[in-house]
C-alpha cells in the first residue's frame, strides 16, 4: 500500500494526467476571484518610492532567515504596497488568460490569491482584507480585532502572529492550475507557493522587515475561519512580517 505522499506523486505523474480542461478547449477561469460590489476598496500607494535599506541581492540573501521577534511598531502602507507588489504584483495581462507577474508560475497560471490579516500597518484597521492584484488595491474582509485569536489558534498556538505587522496568507485557487494542468497543478500549486515566499523574504530584507513562513496549521479550522471551502479554495502557506528588533 503507497503512504499518502507516495500517492501523490504517483496520481500526479505525467502518465496519470489525461485530458486537461483547457485541451478540451473550455473557457479559461477568471484571473482573480470576483468580489462583491459592496467590499469596501482602499487603494494603495506607490510602491517603488519606499525607501530600501539594502539593494543588494548577494547581501539579502545573506541576511534572509526567519525571524519570530518584531518590533512594536508597525509598516506604512507604502511598504505593504511593496511587499504586495514584490509576491504577486501583476506585469502583464496576457489576452485575458494569463498574468505575467513578479514571481515565475507553471504556465503562467497565478493561481494564489493573497489574504491579509492586518495587525499594525500605518492607515490600516485591524481585520481581515484581500490583496486585488490585477488592481493594486486592497479589499476589506472584515475590521476584526478578534480574528488574529482565531487564526492563531488555527495555526496550532503560534503566537508571534499576534505581534507581526502584517501576516500573508496565500490561498490557492486551485482550478486556475488544473484548468491548465490537470492533478498535476496540486504539485505545481506547492512549487508557486515557494516562489512567492521567497520573493517575501528577500523584498522584506530590504525595508528591513523579518518573515516567517509558517506551513504548520489545522487546514479544516483555518479555511473555516476564512470562510473558504477547503476543496476549490484552500490556505496552502502563510508568513508573518514585522520590523525587525
Amino acid at each position: 500500500m503507497l503512504s499518502a505522499g507516495e500517492e501523490f506523486i504517483f496520481k500526479t505523474k505525467y502518465h496519470n494526467m489525461g485530458l486537461s480542461d483547457q485541451m478540451k478547449r473550455k473557457p479559461a477561469p477568471a484571473l482573480q476571484l470576483p468580489y462583491p460590489d459592496t467590499m469596501e476598496i482602499i487603494p494603495l500607494p506607490v510602491w517603488d518610492k519606499v525607501t530600501l535599506w539594502e539593494k543588494n541581492i548577494v547581501s539579502l540573501i545573506n541576511l534572509r532567515q526567519s525571524i519570530r521577534d518584531y518590533q512594536k511598531e508597525g509598516i506604512s502602507c507604502q511598504e505593504l504596497s511593496y511587499l504586495l507588489w514584490c509576491t504577486q504584483g501583476v506585469q502583464e495581462i496576457i489576452s485575458n488568460v494569463a498574468t505575467r507577474r513578479t514571481v515565475p508560475s507553471a504556465g503562467a497560471r497565478h493561481a494564489l490569491e493573497t489574504f491579509l490579516l492586518v495587525n499594525k500597518v500605518e492607515g490600516l484597521a485591524p481585520g481581515l482584507y484581500r490583496y486585488l492584484s490585477i488592481e493594486h488595491q486592497l479589499g476589506l474582509i472584515k475590521k476584526d480585532n478578534s480574528i488574529v485569536d482565531k487564526i492563531v489558534t488555527a495555526s496550532l498556538g503560534q503566537d508571534f502572529i499576534k505581534s507581526s505587522a502584517v501576516t500573508f496568507i496565500w490561498v490557492a485557487v486551485i482550478y486556475r492550475m488544473k484548468w491548465r494542468y490537470g492533478e498535476r497543478g496540486y504539485r505545481y500549486i506547492l512549487l508557486d507557493a515557494g516562489h512567492v515566499a521567497q520573493n517575501l523574504y528577500l523584498a522584506a530584507e530590504a525595508i528591513n522587515c523579518g518573515v516567517c513562513v509558517i506551513g504548520a496549521f489545522d487546514d479544516d479550522e483555518l479555511n473555516y475561519v476564512l470562510e473558504l471551502d477547503g476543496k476549490e479554495l484552500f490556505v496552502i502557506y502563510m508568513a508573518a512580517v514585522g520590523k525587525k528588533i
